[in-house]
């Protein structure tokens, strides 16, 4: 005798059955379910009531790691565009992708992005990740000014994710309309390399 659906997931572990879950989470939060409880997200994906809290520990964990998906879909299509020579260039480019990414779905990752102010149970990596998507971007700092390439390598990463990360929080909160993401997020970013480039 075959033993149920529900039993093979339970017996999976690891990456398959987290990513079940994100993928559960994201359909209640499309479905406008922002406010979803642990049952509504097991049953969703299928899994024991436990299986959420073992493999994320909190609501708060879940919503960390479909930033961290938003994150990569934001640098898998920045890798995928025609690659320009320029640090400045590049880095108004990932934010251009970005805010495009946060816009294709903006309820679903305004309430993404409301969670992220919440402490899990472990501290979150959506810093480190959203770095990681900046200094990409800027490369080897081609075009930056040669007296202050290393400073720039060395601390825009994480001045333009705090940026980013304060545009999308006014957008999240209602502050700052759909149309007005793209050019705030732009600005401030221009603000920051002013003092690298000529």
């Amino acid at each position: 005798m075959m033993p149920s659906k529900t039993k093979l997931i339970e017996g999976q572990r690891g990456e398959p059955v987290r990513r079940r879950v994100i993928d559960a989470a994201e359909c209640l939060l499309r479905e406008g379910k922002a406010d979803f409880s642990m049952r509504d997200l097991a049953a969703g994906a299928g899994v024991s009531f436990a299986t959420p809290f073992n493999q994320f520990g909190s609501k708060a964990a879940i919503m960390h790691a479909l930033s961290a998906r938003r994150i990569d879909a934001m640098t898998m299509r920045f890798d995928a565009a025609p690659a320009l020579p320029n640090a400045a260039e590049r880095v108004l480019l990932a934010v251009e992708v970005a805010v495009a990414v946060m816009l294709e779905e903006p309820s679903v990752n305004r309430a993404v992005m409301g969670w992220l102010g919440t402490a899990g149970p472990a501290p979150g990596a959506v810093l480190a990740h959203s770095m990681s998507l900046w200094t990409l971007a800027l490369g080897q700092g081609e075009g930056l000014l040669e007296a202050r390439r290393a400073q720039a390598l060395s601390s825009l990463p994480g001045q333009l994710a705090f940026a980013f990360r304060g545009v999308l929080s006014f957008w999240t909160a209602g502050e700052l309309p759909d149309e007005a993401l793209g050019p705030s997020a732009r600005e401030i970013a221009q603000t920051l390399l002013l003092s690298f480039i000529e």
